[in-house]
């Protein structure tokens, strides 16, 4: 799409990703407000349980899955522990989709991995709810701005461009001889860990953990017995290292930024 086409008619779909839980009522004023400006938005509940604060979780899991999602549809990604900073409120373009999430990072797995067109600050406070809280722009500001945008607001309507958007630190394993070096960067809910070797740069061989075992590198988990230690290639096409029905990052004592290292043959015994 370009700067001035919009999303009528293109999709009614808004999805939201959150910190917020679902106990306290803070999703349902996001979806109130919304619906109050888009009755016919169909609105998706991707997930509401990343860890407070966390973004670096909430940035794996909206790369999980936005791309799914037909053109025209509206992510709302919101974990934002700078509410009410100087931190930007962003709008993006990205492949047909938009995505509206704070400018803390959080969108760093969309960006790296696709075409990105373009994208604004969300500015035009006319548009947004009149008396904004510095404590929930999911309802003031977020919320608003995916109705409208979806409603057929076009961005350059949203605000100004912006070209600079904050993105995490990524890591990148790096090759060592016969084996890879790389990093744990997401625990799922399982336990497992998923690291950022990619599974089409290995093919079998040995996959060993930092201060753990090593194990070998199979299709699926029921290639183990229950409670024996697995690494395969998971759905995101990286190699992850589970624990068949047991939570792995638990087992192991590891998480986020361990090292993984993948060999051709196991290691030589001491």
């Amino acid at each position: 799409m370009s700067e001035t086409t919009t999303l009528s008619g293109a999709g009614r779909r808004i999805t939201l990703l959150t910190d917020f839980g679902t106990a306290d009522g803070y999703v349902a004023a996001m979806k109130g407000v919304i619906a109050s400006i888009a009755s016919a938005a169909i609105i998706d509940d991707a997930s509401h349980d990343i860890a407070p604060g966390d973004i670096r979780s909430a940035s794996w899991a909206l790369g999980a899955y936005w791309r799914l999602y037909p053109p025209g549809t509206v992510h709302v990604a919101v974990v934002d522990p700078g509410v009410g900073s100087e931190r930007r409120p962003l709008a993006f373009e990205v492949e047909e989709r938009i995505i509206i999430a704070p400018d803390n990072g959080l969108v760093t797995e969309v960006l790296l991995g696709s075409e990105f067109t373009h994208a604004v600050e969300v500015r035009n406070l006319p548009l947004l709810r009149g008396d904004i809280s510095a404590t929930f722009h999911g309802r003031d500001v977020f919320a608003p701005a995916a109705a409208l945008i979806l409603a057929g607001l076009t961005l350059p309507e949203v605000g100004p461009t912006v070209t600079d958007p904050v993105l995490l630190k990524s890591s990148a394993p790096v090759r060592d001889g016969d084996a890879i070096i790389g990093t744990v960067v997401h625990v799922d809910r399982f336990g497992s860990l998923i690291t950022d070797i990619p599974g089409a740069a290995v093919s079998g061989g040995y996959v060993e953990v930092e201060g753990g075992p090593t194990l070998p590198l199979l299709r699926t988990y029921t290639d183990v017995d229950s409670g024996d230690g697995v690494a395969l290639i998971g759905s995101r096409g990286f190699v992850e290292v589970s624990v068949r029905d047991r939570n792995a990052a638990g087992i192991l004592g590891v998480g986020r930024g361990a090292v993984i290292r993948w060999r051709v043959t196991p290691p030589a015994a001491k």
